[in-house]
C-alpha cells in the first residue's frame, strides 16, 4: 500500500461494496474493473466498504476468494476514513495506530466508485468526493440522485418528451409494512392489472414482482419496504422485450456516443436477479473476473444476451436518440446504461430506468459498439474524464470574492 514518490503513475482508489442490497454485485464489478485498469499508467488499489459501512484497505481485498471477510481476514486489513479537506487529491486516514506509531495516510489521485444501488450509486458518495474536491469517475451528484430514483426519473422523462410507462407511487407507512387493500386499490387505480411493483431506488431486479390484484400487491410490498421506503407500480407489458444501451462522452470529452444495443434473453416473464448475475454460474474469473487488460470478454458472469440484435430502423434510432437526449440534459459524465422495454408485437417502446453505474460498468456494450473500445481503454477514458470534470469545478483557494469578504485575511 506504500506509494513510491518517484513513480509517475496516478493512484486510483477503486471503491466498491457498500451498504446496499447490491453489495455483492458491486464487489464483482469492482474487482473486474481493478484488474482491467492499465497498470502501465495507473496504480489501482481497492477500498472496500463493508455492509456495515466500515471502509477497509489491504492487499487481500484484491482477491475475490477473500469475500466475505472472516475474522482472520479482518486482522489483515486496515479500517480507514477519508480526509475531506479540499486539496484536489484524496487521502485515506487509518483509524488505528501501527505497532511502532501511527499508520501513514494513503494518498490517491482519483476515486473510481463502483457501487450499485443505495448509498453509492445514488449521489451520496459522489457528493462526498465533491466536498473533498477529489476527482472521481462516473455520473455527477445531481444526475446520480435523479436517475437512481425511478419516480424522479419519470418527471425528467416527461420534461424531455421521452416515452415512459404510466405509474403509481406507493410509500411505506410510518409504522409497519402493510397497507390496507382498499387504500392500495385507490393508489393503483390509474393502472390496470396485472402490474409490476418494484423498489424506486434499487436495481438488479431486486424486489420486482408481478401482481394481479390488490391482495397480491399487499403481500409483496413488505419485501420492497424492507429495503426502500418507496415502491413504484407500472403496467405489465405484454410480449415484453428489453433493450439496453450505454451512453458516454468520455472518449473525447465532448462527443456523446452510444454503445452497442443489448437485448437480454429472459427465461421467464421477468429477468430476475439470478438470471442477470448468476446465469452460467461457472468459476471463470474466480479472482474477480480477471482478464487480460484490453481483451474482449463475455460480461458479468456469462449473462445471456444478444448484442446488436436486428432492429427496425425507427426503434434503433429512438433508443439512441432518447438516450443521447437524456444524457445531454443531465450534463452527463461516466457511462450510464439506459434500459428500455417494449411490446414486440405492437412495436411500442418506452424508456424504463437508468443505471448510473451498471454491472461490470457495461464494458461488453462498448466492446461491441459502432466504434469499439476494449475494457482497459474504456476505463482509461473514464479516469481521464474524472480529472477533466474536476478541473471544470476549480475554485480559487479562497473562493470568497474580494468584494464579498467580511473578514480580514491573514498575510
Amino acid at each position: 500500500m506504500s506509494q513510491n514518490k518517484n513513480t509517475t503513475k496516478k493512484r486510483v482508489a477503486v471503491f466498491f461494496g457498500g451498504r446496499s442490497p447490491e453489495h455483492d454485485v458491486s464487489v464483482v464489478s469492482g474487482l473486474q474493473a481493478m484488474n482491467a485498469i492499465d497498470q502501465t499508467r495507473y496504480a489501482p488499489f481497492p477500498v472496500y466498504i463493508a455492509p456495515d459501512g466500515e471502509w477497509l484497505v489491504g492487499e487481500l481485498l484484491r482477491e475475490r476468494a477473500s469475500y466475505m471477510l472472516d475474522a482472520n481476514a479482518l486482522k489483515q486489513v486496515t479500517p480507514v476514513t477519508i480526509d475531506v479537506r479540499a486539496d484536489r487529491k484524496g487521502v485515506l486516514i487509518p483509524k488505528k495506530s501501527g505497532l511502532f506509531g501511527g499508520a501513514k495516510p494513503i494518498e490517491f489521485d482519483v476515486a473510481f466508485p463502483i457501487f450499485h444501488g443505495l448509498i453509492g450509486e445514488d449521489g451520496n458518495i459522489q457528493g462526498l468526493f465533491e466536498l473533498a474536491n477529489i476527482p472521481y469517475t462516473g455520473m455527477r451528484t445531481k444526475a446520480s440522485a435523479i436517475l437512481m430514483d425511478k419516480v424522479s426519473t419519470k418527471h425528467f422523462l416527461r420534461a424531455l418528451d421521452i416515452p415512459y410507462l404510466p405509474y403509481a407511487v406507493i410509500k411505506r407507512p410510518e409504522e409497519g409494512y402493510l397497507i390496507p387493500e382498499d387504500r392500495l386499490e385507490a393508489l393503483l387505480a390509474p393502472l390496470t392489472y396485472p402490474c409490476i411493483i418494484k423498489p424506486s431506488h434499487l436495481g438488479s431486479s431486486i424486489g420486482v414482482a408481478k401482481v394481479r390484484d390488490a391482495h397480491e400487491a399487499k403481500a409483496c410490498l413488505p419485501a420492497v419496504f424492507e429495503y426502500d421506503p418507496v415502491a413504484i407500480a407500472e403496467p405489465f407489458v405484454e410480449n415484453l422485450i428489453e433493450y439496453n444501451v450505454s451512453v458516454s462522452k468520455c472518449f473525447d470529452g465532448k462527443t456523446i456516443v452510444t454503445s452497442a444495443i443489448e437485448r437480454p434473453k429472459a427465461k421467464d416473464e421477468l429477468l430476475d436477479f439470478k438470471q442477470k448475475y448468476l446465469s452460467g454460474g461457472g468459476t471463470k474469473g474466480a479472482k474477480g473476473g480477471t482478464k487480460t487488460p484490453g481483451q474482449s470478454s463475455e460480461g458479468m458472469l456469462s449473462l445471456t444476451r444478444e448484442i446488436n440484435p436486428s432492429l427496425p430502423k425507427e426503434t434503433e434510432n429512438n433508443i439512441r436518440t432518447w438516450a443521447n437526449r437524456l444524457f445531454d440534459a443531465l450534463d452527463g459524465a461516466g457511462a450510464p446504461r439506459i434500459d428500455f422495454i417494449g411490446n414486440s408485437k405492437t412495436g411500442q417502446i418506452w424508456m424504463n430506468e437508468v443505471n448510473p453505474c451498471p454491472g461490470s460498468l457495461g464494458y461488453f456494450l462498448w466492446e461491441a459498439a459502432p466504434q469499439p473500445h476494449l475494457f482497459t481503454d474504456y476505463l482509461t477514458a473514464l479516469i481521464e474524464e474524472a480529472f477533466a470534470e474536476n478541473r471544470k469545478l476549480a475554485l480559487p483557494r479562497d473562493p470568497v470574492p474580494k468584494d464579498a469578504r467580511l473578514f480580514k485575511r491573514p498575510n
